[in-house]
């Protein structure tokens, strides 16, 4: 077997320029609490081995916690080769730890033994994490997209990003759609660490497409569990509004396709979480239209408090136009802000 060959370590903004793999080397417990979006774990260590590492590090000092470490991974070389080895056509891997060292070092040297050319980022983890939150202290040419409930700003904006514009779907990286009811039917939420390493990554990619504009749903700052990042956010608050307005029928319906098909128990949890918020009264209604299966009267018993708290919100941004886009698809309703100059495509 070869010696350690020596292996390039760089920095992000040159890693981000390279193709290949990205392989994460942390164990699952830190990888699940946030990555590089798009990074496949291969962990050297399993958590509980981690743990043990460290406190050998700790108690002990470096050589023995070292000698632990290649006790643990020496059974493993063999199946972590085959992973590196199924990810070969993909090209030369791009791999990262915590900090940039042992355990990425360690894995690019397994990966030099079957003749692949590994690069090493920089500081690892802890590197992508400085990358990603400086982008929300950048300016960003922000247009924000608003509309009481059931206007179906969600829909509208994925119609604009398939005609091209530049969309950052806030609720869809977070898995949520944003109200007490706004989680049903969808799958976990990240972490808002892992929320934050997402929206990074959308940004920069609309940055290298040159976007004059980038449109994104009124949101308060928290989408569910997570949290949009607070210099981010500021500038969402002082971006240019546009609101989308359509019948009350319209939003009903609208609403009922989203949530009647949640079942009556997911539905009263969600109702009951912002009983307080409706009133007894209204709470009232909407659990016994809930009840009978009467998903259209659940839905306007609870959309005068939406109302409320949308018309309070919209009332603090600096500059706002509407629209009535009522009886429009979301298609529909894309080429009517593109048709009256609301939106441009870019060329």
């Amino acid at each position: 077997m070869s010696g350690m060959g020596e292996t390039s370590s760089i920095e992000i903004q040159q890693l981000r320029e390279l193709k290949g793999p990205l392989v994460d080397v942390r164990s699952p417990s830190e990888f699940a609490k946030g990555h590089w979006p798009g990074a496949i774990n291969l962990p050297l260590f399993n958590d509980e081995e981690r743990a043990e590492v460290g406190i050998a590090y700790k108690q002990q000092g470096r050589r023995p916690a070292i000698h632990l470490g290649l006790e643990l991974t020496g059974p493993k070389l063999s199946s972590l080769a085959r992973e590196l080895e199924t990810l070969r056509e993909l090209g030369n891997p791009r791999i990262y730890c915590w900090r940039g060292g042992m355990r990425s070092a360690s894995m690019a040297w397994l990966a030099q033994q079957i003749e692949l050319s590994p690069t090493l980022l920089q500081g690892g983890y802890k590197s992508y994490r400085r990358w990603a939150q400086s982008r929300f202290e950048q300016r960003w040419p922000l247009r924000v997209m608003g509309g009481r409930t059931g206007t179906g700003k969600t829909d509208l904006l994925l119609a604009m990003a398939a005609c091209g514009v530049a969309v950052v779907d806030l609720e869809g990286l977070a898995h949520h759609r944003g109200s007490s009811f706004g989680g049903l039917g969808l799958p976990d939420q990240p972490s808002t660490e892992h929320y934050e390493n997402k929206l990074a990554e959308a940004l920069d990619q609309h940055q290298r497409q040159q976007a004059t504009a980038i449109w994104l749903e009124a949101e308060s700052i928290q989408v569910g569990s997570c949290r949009i990042p607070k210099p981010f956010f500021d500038q969402m608050q002082q971006a240019p509004v546009l609101e989308i307005q359509r019948d009350l029928n319209e939003r009903v319906e609208q609403l009922v396709q989203v949530y009647g098909h949640q079942g009556a128990s997911a539905l009263a949890e969600a109702t009951q979480r912002i009983s307080r918020r409706l009133g007894p009264q209204r709470t009232k209604e909407a659990l016994e239209a809930i009840d009978r299966e009467d998903w259209a009267s659940a839905c306007r018993a609870t959309l005068d408090y939406y109302d409320r708290c949308y018309d309070h919100e919209l009332a603090r941004s600096p500059k706002r136009d509407n629209i009535d886009l009522s009886g429009l698809s979301a298609d529909q309703a894309a080429q009517t802000l593109i048709k009256h100059g609301f939106v441009e495509i870019p060329d």
